[in-house]
């Protein structure tokens, strides 16, 4: 689902990510390590075509990106969910307004938007704050709330920027077992993290990161 082929992409000489290859299956959650400054946002915008790669190819669902052409990535972001540490909430919409935000701009009917929105607010277990606004929930819910609107236009992949970095261990854990159950579906969830003690216990896959180059 995901292939880097010895991808480059930096800022400057120094700055950025340096030949890294790897894999990540449909279906399958992996994490991104390594501290701050490690290359791991990098990774996560060079697939959302938000970067350009200097070198190697970057393959999503068996299309090379590099051909995309820039007038059809709006397009090609369709199929990927993105969630970040600071959630990206409208603060003057309500939380329903917020998820349905991605599917009003797909183009997709009123009808199926209540549908999907009504569907993933339940699966997370926030459907009795869907008229609420962000600002008057907890910040594990906002962090919820940013993840029902990546998973509502039922995205191929799943890119995930420390999502738990200000939240609280059982929040931040509760938050990983929602992305975790998003690979059901077949998506390619790739998060990254520095917090190595929240993952270790899942016994998933990990690409460790430092400055800006894969360890071994």
């Amino acid at each position: 689902m995901i292939d880097f082929k010895n991808v480059t992409a930096t800022f400057s000489d120094n700055a950025g990510i340096f030949d890294l290859t790897f894999h990540i299956e449909k279906g399958e959650i992996v994490f991104l390590m390594g501290p701050t400054g490690a290359g791991k946002s990098t990774v996560l915008r060079a697939i959302y075509m938000d970067i350009p790669v200097q070198k190697g190819r970057i393959i999503i669902d068996g299309v090379d990106i590099s051909k995309i052409k820039k007038r059809k990535i709006p397009f090609f972001r369709r199929s990927i969910g993105t969630i970040f540490q600071d959630f990206k909430l409208l603060n003057d919409r309500t939380v329903f307004e917020n998820v349905a935000l991605p599917l009003h701009i797909n183009g997709v009917s009123r009808k199926v938007i209540n549908r999907k929105v009504h569907e993933v607010l339940e699966r997370i277990g926030l459907l009795d704050l869907k008229k609420e606004r962000p600002t008057n929930i907890s910040g594990g819910e906002q962090q919820r709330i940013a993840i029902a609107r990546a998973l509502v236009k039922d995205p191929k992949v799943i890119l995930a920027d420390e999502p738990t970095g200000n939240l609280d261990l059982v929040t931040s854990d509760e938050i990983v077992d929602l992305l975790d159950s998003a690979t059901q579906g077949g998506a390619a969830v790739l998060m990254a993290t520095h917090n190595f003690p929240l993952i270790r216990p899942r016994h998933k896959r990990f690409i460790e990161l430092s400055e800006g180059r894969q360890l071994a």
